[in-house]
């Protein structure tokens, strides 16, 4: 079973929000908008699919991030969400809560082994 396609997200905390995206706007050219910025690309196995990267950050008081002390989430792509997290179950991987659908896809967190926050994104795409 493939598991992880690729990097769907990275976010992290900062003291002032809008002044980091303004930052990265005026300095690397990244237009953030409310919900960060969107890096469009193609596939690799599928040149005809899009796929997406986001890039976001939150306040340093962010409720989530929690319950992990780390100040970042790394959301990554996936293929079959539910049987992904059955396998993480069985492993005794810490699954924080139930897969959540929407219409851009299913998202679940889990923890690593060393209490990283991960999201898990099976995209609708």
């Amino acid at each position: 079973m493939k598991k992880v396609t690729g990097i769907g997200g990275i976010f992290f905390k900062c003291k002032n929000p809008n002044a980091i995206k303004e930052w990265y706007n005026t300095h690397l050219g990244l237009d953030a908008g409310p919900y960060g910025a969107s890096f469009e690309w193609l596939q690799v196995d599928d040149s005809s699919k899009k796929g997406l990267t986001q890039w976001n950050v939150n306040t340093e008081q962010s409720k989530m991030y929690e319950p992990s002390t780390k100040d970042f989430i790394i959301n990554y792509r996936v293929e079959n969400l539910e049987a992904l997290v059955e396998e993480l179950n069985k492993a005794g991987v810490t699954i924080l809560d139930e897969i959540a659908a929407y219409d851009y896809g299913k998202f679940v967190h889990i923890l690593d082994i060393e209490g990283n926050k991960i999201q898990l994104w099976e995209p609708a795409d």
